[in-house]
Order: structure tokens, then sequence, then C-alpha cells
């Protein structure tokens, strides 16, 4: 059995894009075998994990006020602290621990101090997306296990390295950023900050995306990525752009079947010899150097 991988990406408030790509793998019976997320890659892919349907995590998205959650600080390690935020994340995931994951699940954040890219796997799910999330100077980094941790995007904005470490035969990544083209208005901190970060990330995910058997790249750049409004037009945006790839993506899983297939026949081809056939062997060619003797 080969193992199919979602590698889903960052980009604020278009990454609901990603929750009509669960939609359309479902009711297309594509398997998820697992899910690795970037920021909000890793919110949806993180609850989505702990077996909340994307139909619902749309109606939840719907009835959300941001505002509320967004509990300002005095802007020393950033604008919002996350309490609320981190209150709300556990709520959707249920506190479950990536061990209880119904579909195992990584989320890839970036350890500020150090630079390095942090793969998290272990412990409460909604500490993983709170950390995934965490726009240096937006909000304050999420201290986890003695590190600070801050959004993922910053080294790795559609992990499909990191879903094909964790085993994946298929890796379908999903963009959601910023790409080139895309216009925005920039009116405030907020948007300037996300802006800036949109396109820093663009230049650095480039390359790596590139290594993904099936991209898809929902056309998102009329979706206001700082409000939740559109969310269910991004969400249609998502569909429509998985059922277009919807060919390359059974394509890939039949190669890959195709490759497994081969490699265990190749294997099963190869004769083994047994302990007695070794010992008789070498036994033989003992007693003809005696003989010769």
């Amino acid at each position: 059995m080969i193992k199919v991988g979602l590698a889903l990406g960052g980009g604020v408030f278009r990454g609901m894009a990603h929750v009509g790509v669960l939609q359309v793998l479902e009711e297309n019976k594509i398997p998820v075998d697992l899910i690795v997320g970037t920021s909000m890659g890793a919110l949806i892919g993180g609850v989505y994990s702990c077996g909340v349907a994307p139909r619902m995590i749309l109606q939840i998205a719907q009835q959300l006020n941001m505002l509320d959650y967004y509990d300002i600080s005095i802007p020393k390690d950033g604008l919002i602290k996350g309490d609320r935020v981190l209150a709300l994340l556990r709520t959707l995931t249920g506190n479950r621990t990536f061990s209880q994951a119904k579909i195992p699940f990584s989320a890839v954040a970036v350890d500020i101090e150090s630079g390095d890219m942090a793969v998290l796997e272990e412990g409460r799910i909604c500490d993983a997306i709170r950390a995934s999330i965490s726009l240096p100077g937006i909000f304050v980094p999420h201290r986890l296990d003695g590190r600070r941790l801050c959004d993922g995007g910053l080294i790795d904005r559609v992990p499909v390295s990191v879903a094909r470490q964790r085993g994946a035969d298929v890796t379908i990544g999903v963009d959601v950023g910023y790409r080139k083209g895309y216009q925005q208005h920039t009116d405030g901190i907020f948007s300037l900050l996300l802006r800036a970060f949109d396109i820093m990330e663009w230049e650095l995910a480039k390359a790596r995306m590139s290594t993904a058997d099936v991209l898809l790249t929902p056309d998102l750049k009329y979706i206001d990525y700082t409000s939740l409004k559109n969310a269910e037009e991004a969400v249609q945006l998502g569909r429509d752009e998985c059922e277009r790839q919807l060919p390359a993506i059974r394509e890939a899983i039949r190669q890959a079947e195709e490759r497994v297939a081969a490699s265990s026949a190749q294997q099963e081809s190869i004769p083994a010899s047994s302990p007695k056939e070794k010992v008789k062997r070498t036994g033989g060619g003992r007693r003809k150097k005696a003989d010769t003797l």
C-alpha cells in the first residue's frame, strides 16, 4: 500500500481553500494517509486530522469574529498575545495530542532564535498549531519545549519535503499564499506586515514547492487574506482547483502503485540461498582443495 501525503501551505485566511481541497478528495475517495501543514495549513490540517469534517470547519469559520480572539499586548514580542487563539484551537482540536489524531499530522514552525525548522509531532496539537501560525511581529512567539517558535512559512511555506520524509509515496502540495502578480491593498500595520511576509515567503518557496508530485494553486488573488468574509468563496476556489487536478492526482497515485509493485516483484524474484546450501558449497570447496593436495 502506498501513502498519500498532503502538504498544506500558509496564506492566512486564503487558507480556507484547503477546506475545498479536502472536500473534493473525500468525495472522490482519494486517500489522505498523512498531513503536514504550515501556518494556516497547519490549522486546517490539524483540525481535520482530529476528525472535524470540512463542512464543519467552514461553518465554524463563518461564525467566528476573529476580533474576539485578538488579545492585544504591549508590543514587545508581538501585537497579539495569542492566549485566546490558543484557547480556540484547544476547543477545535478537542485538546487532542498527536498520538490521538485520526490521521498522522505534523506542523512546521521555525525556532526564531536558532533559525532551525521545527517539525512538531508530539504533545498537544493546539500548541503546535499556535506555534506554526505565529507570524513574527503580529503574534508573540509560542514557547514550546524551551524554544520560541514562529510561523513555519518563514522557512517552508508548503512543506512537501517533510511529507516525503514522513513516508509519503505521493505528495500533493497546496499553495494558497501570495504568488507573483497578486495585487493587495495594504492599509494598516497588519496588512503591511502580512504583505511583506508574503513576498519574502514566495521567493523562498518557489523551488521547494516544485518537488510535489501534484501542486494545487487555487486562484485566490481576489480573496482578502485579512478577513474570513470570503471564506465560502475561498473554499469553492479550492474545490475548483482540486477538481481540475484530479486526473493528475490519480495518475500520480497510479504511477506510485506501479513503482511499489515493481519493487516488490523484484525483491521476490531474487533467489535466497539457504544456510544448508552455503555450508554445502563451502564444505565442498574445502574437500576439493584437500583432494588436490
